[in-house]
């Protein structure tokens, strides 16, 4: 059934909505939480359960200003190195209101790389304790045997050192190019630790 229908008229002669209990929710499988970490590792939950998980990632903050990264591997390896192919592009506002930009970032993308893959475009503020990361990754069908893996993901942060800070989103997406499946995740900057921060796991039904 269509979600709505307009009866060949206009919004405003909608005559009947369908429903979209359907289309899903999400389902907790773990929560992962940073003390001086150097990474933060999913080895298990991500099976042919579901075929779609996100990861939420809630004030993530560095011990040092680097970018924020991820890899994938397979079976019991911990390699962390797939291949994979990406796009990376930002937007920022100082704040102060003195500069924005949206642009695409050359240096934060991959093609046919097996480096870990960016999930901000500048590296997080460590001088400020108030400053951190927070954001969402997409796994799509990540047990598939016939596909590539698909992923897209949204992070917001704070940028920069004083007296000038940004709030900066960075937005990522890509595949691993691989069709054995994906059973393990790795998170961390691109150095030093974690400092604090949760990474939270969900199935999508």
């Amino acid at each position: 059934m269509a979600l709505i229908k307009l009866n060949n008229r206009a919004v405003k002669d909608v005559t009947e909505f369908g429903s979209i209990s359907s289309l899903g929710s999400l389902t907790h499988i773990s929560t992962a939480t940073a003390s001086a970490s150097a990474s933060i590792d999913f080895t298990s939950g991500i099976d042919s359960t579901y075929k779609e998980y996100v990861f939420y990632f809630v004030n993530m903050h560095p011990s040092s200003g680097q970018k924020f990264q991820f890899q994938a591997d397979t079976g019991t390896n911990t390699n962390y190195n797939q291949t994979i192919t990406s796009t990376a592009f930002n937007t920022y506002h100082h704040e102060g209101d003195s500069y924005t930009a949206l642009e695409y970032r050359t240096d934060a993308d991959q093609a046919q790389g097996t480096s870990f893959n960016d999930l901000t475009n500048y590296g997080v503020t460590a001088d400020q304790s108030d400053s951190s990361l927070s954001g969402y990754l997409h796994i799509y069908n990540p047990s598939s045997t016939t596909f590539v893996k698909h992923f897209i993901a949204n992070t917001q942060i704070m940028n920069g050192g004083s007296p000038n800070y940004y709030s900066l989103e960075s937005f990522h997406a890509g595949y691993f190019n691989t069709t054995s499946a994906l059973t393990r995740f790795q998170f961390k900057f691109a150095s030093g630790n974690i400092d604090a921060g949760q990474i939270l796991l969900f199935g999508v039904n």
